[in-house]
């Protein structure tokens, strides 16, 4: 019997493909087309949220462009032509919302990131996509200086794509202990500026309880001074993409995490909106 797929299972090996898998995601809200260039499982950082077995430290390998182009080929076929939708989603999510590029670590790290864009392009267009679909992609934000990378997202905007760039935390306390990077807030503000002026660009950030504590008083009050700094910046921002942990850490803090009250939740997406950006849930 085929297994429908859920919210709750991303897994990259559904399709049976190297690059390709597709997932019901809650922030999209229908299938979403997912482009794994990490196959190797390896990232720049380790969040303890992560959901990505076996984690590594590391980069993409380059993509194998004629590979990633025949399984993108062949799938958006089957979902659009054939009966991949009805044999295994669920009804009420039976519409083709994006191509993302996410995966098992930080997609902008593949050396060919550029031209993993511009291939996607011309699949979309060959698909008669552009402008029905967006192209997301899903980051850390940490190599939004990489002038490849930056290539790449002047692409994206063409296509109509759009950037959610991860923002758990802004302390260097924070940074560290969430998403086991060195990163500076400076840095984090540099490379957002780089996103957001090349194509439009949401921040994502999860909130989750540690050892049973929201984030503490002095996170939360850093992270509201920083979205009050970027607005009366004007940075260009779409606004900030709240959500909680859908399924299940892989990493070795996985006992230690938890969902924060819905009425915490409110009250901060509330406290975000009023300093000047709008929210939204996933």
């Amino acid at each position: 019997m085929t297994r429908l797929l859920s919210t709750s299972d991303h897994s990259r090996d559904s399709a049976a493909l190297t690059y390709v898998y597709p997932v019901v995601s809650r922030r999209s809200g229908g299938v979403s087309i997912g482009i794994n260039l990490n196959i190797n499982n390896a990232c720049n950082w380790r969040c303890l949220y992560c959901q990505v077995p076996e984690l590594k430290r590391g980069s993409a390998p380059p993509a194998d462009l004629r590979l990633l182009g025949e399984e993108l080929r062949g799938f958006l076929e089957q979902v659009l032509h054939g009966d991949f939708m009805a044999r295994q989603v669920p009804p009420e999510a039976r519409r083709l919302n994006d191509i993302a590029l996410s995966g098992n670590g930080e997609p902008t790290s593949a050396p060919n990131f550029a031209a993993v864009v511009a291939l996607i392009g011309t699949i979309m267009g060959e698909f008669e996509l552009i402008g029905k679909i967006k192209l997301v992609l899903i980051s850390n934000g940490s190599l939004m200086h990489r002038p490849g990378v930056q290539t790449g997202l002047r692409e994206m905007a063409k296509l109509g794509g759009e950037v959610w760039f991860k923002l758990d935390r802004i302390t260097p306390h924070g940074i560290q202990e969430i998403n086991g990077s060195r990163q500076s807030p400076q840095k984090v503000r540099d490379h957002l500026r780089s996103a957001a002026e090349l194509c439009p660009t949401w921040l994502q950030t999860c909130v989750f309880a540690l050892d049973g504590q929201p984030p503490a008083p002095g996170e939360r009050a850093a992270y509201l001074d920083f979205i009050a700094s970027l607005a009366a910046q004007r940075l260009p921002l779409e606004g900030v993409m709240l959500y909680q942990l859908a399924r299940p850490s892989l990493q070795a803090e996985a006992a230690r995490l938890s969902a924060v009250p819905s009425q915490w939740l409110e009250i901060f997406a509330a406290d975000i909106r009023a300093r000047g950006l709008p929210t939204k849930s996933a």
